[in-house]
């Protein structure tokens, strides 16, 4: 997948159904373990959007148990076609979970997206710049979520993401919550690669989310 221009991706949980607003999003990200059978969605997919493909483990807000099974489902759903990039923590990448799907997805030339969520608290700016720094030697984007307490926790990931963007690396970034919710409209403008929204938000997957066609709208009104 490229990640050289932004991408708004439509976060879901099942690839039926999908309403009319999903054309809005640059990409679909499929939140595997929240559905009832993500492969044979898989199979049935065939709109003309490409999918990131997520098996959320379970200590980083997903619903999938951290084990062989989980990786096996995520290298499972790298070769259909439409997948163009997979997601995975770097938490399970360093307990030596991961790995295996970063190398499935290289030999398919799908991109990998190494992250890291936060539900509790933002790092200070050196940490920050450091698992940031860390998830882009592992993959194509290094992906951070965290929990703002404070509006300076939005500014460290500001600058943060400003940093990476100059020195060349890929990064995704947002703040969660209340208080975080508007850097999702403003790390755009610091280099974020990646911005994630529900069409519906009463299926929302992360705190603070607006909605695909709130936060197009809002992004674009930036630019």
């Amino acid at each position: 997948m490229d990640f050289s221009n932004f991408v708004l991706a439509a976060s879901v949980t099942t690839l039926d159904d999908l309403p009319q607003s999903i054309t809005q999003a640059d990409a679909i990200e499929f939140r595997m373990d929240l559905s009832p059978d993500p492969l044979a969605e898989l199979s049935n997919y065939s709109l003309n959007l490409p999918l990131i493909a997520t098996n959320r483990v379970l200590h980083e807000g997903g619903r999938s148990i951290e084990n062989d099974s989980r990786i096996d489902i995520l290298c499972e759903a790298i070769p259909f076609p439409f997948v163009e990039a997979i997601d995975i923590e770097f938490s399970s990448i360093v307990s030596g979970f991961g790995q295996r799907a970063i190398d499935t997805a290289q030999e398919h030339n799908v991109s990998a997206i190494v992250s890291t969520h936060n539900f509790d608290s933002t790092p200070l700016l050196p940490e920050i710049e450091s698992i940031l720094t860390e998830s882009t030697k592992l993959g194509d984007v290094g992906k951070l979520s965290v929990t703002a307490k404070v509006p300076s926790d939005i500014i460290n990931l500001m600058v943060a993401t400003w940093n990476q963007t100059r020195s060349g690396n890929s990064v995704a970034t947002m703040s969660m919550g209340e208080l975080g919710r508007h850097s999702r409209v403003i790390a755009p403008l610091y280099g974020s690669k990646i911005g994630y929204a529900p069409p519906d938000l009463n299926n929302a997957t992360a705190p603070g989310q607006y909605s695909l066609e709130v936060l197009r709208h809002l992004i674009g009104s930036l630019s």
